[in-house]
């Protein structure tokens, strides 16, 4: 999630949003970013997975939140660098996904996209591993709601 972990409260939730322009902000979902990272070519499809460092555990798609003032598609290639080590060509936006129980943080919303890459991928900042996987292998811990975005994704349901 780079440098800015995430925008968390002091209790590990996402937290209250905040205040803009001294006027109170009602509470709005934290906007993140996700990208199916494939790689190589053939069948089954594989794509690339992290194992997350942080809570919640499990293997997840590389993401993470949105720095203010950075597009979707710059947060989206910085996050895979970061967590992949892998320079990504983002090809597509997947779909958004907002369900609001999707992350047991706190509510978020994430825009995913679909890229590729070529290279061996690394776990780095906090990811501790990164590792490819075919789309129909995957490991059974997943985080957050990642298994159904892969579904969908496998599916061509957007």
């Amino acid at each position: 999630m780079g440098k800015s972990e995430s925008p968390t409260a002091g209790d590990g939730s996402l937290g209250d949003r905040g205040s803009a322009g001294g006027h109170t902000r009602a509470r709005s979902p934290a906007l993140t970013v996700d990208v199916i990272i494939e790689i190589g070519g053939g069948s089954p499809r594989r794509i690339v997975l992290v194992r997350r460092r942080n809570p919640p555990p499990g293997w997840a798609l590389p993401g993470g939140f949105v720095d203010y003032g950075e597009t979707v598609e710059a947060a989206a290639r910085r996050e895979a660098l970061e967590e992949t080590g892998l320079d990504v060509i983002l090809s597509r936006q997947f779909h958004v996904y907002s369900e609001p129980s999707r992350d047991p943080r706190g509510h978020t919303v994430s825009v995913v996209f679909v890229g590729h890459a070529t290279g061996e991928p690394r776990g780095g900042d906090d990811a501790s591993a990164a590792q490819v996987f075919p789309v129909d292998g995957l490991p059974a811990d997943m985080a957050f709601d990642h298994r159904q975005v892969i579904e969908d994704y496998v599916k061509g349901k957007y």
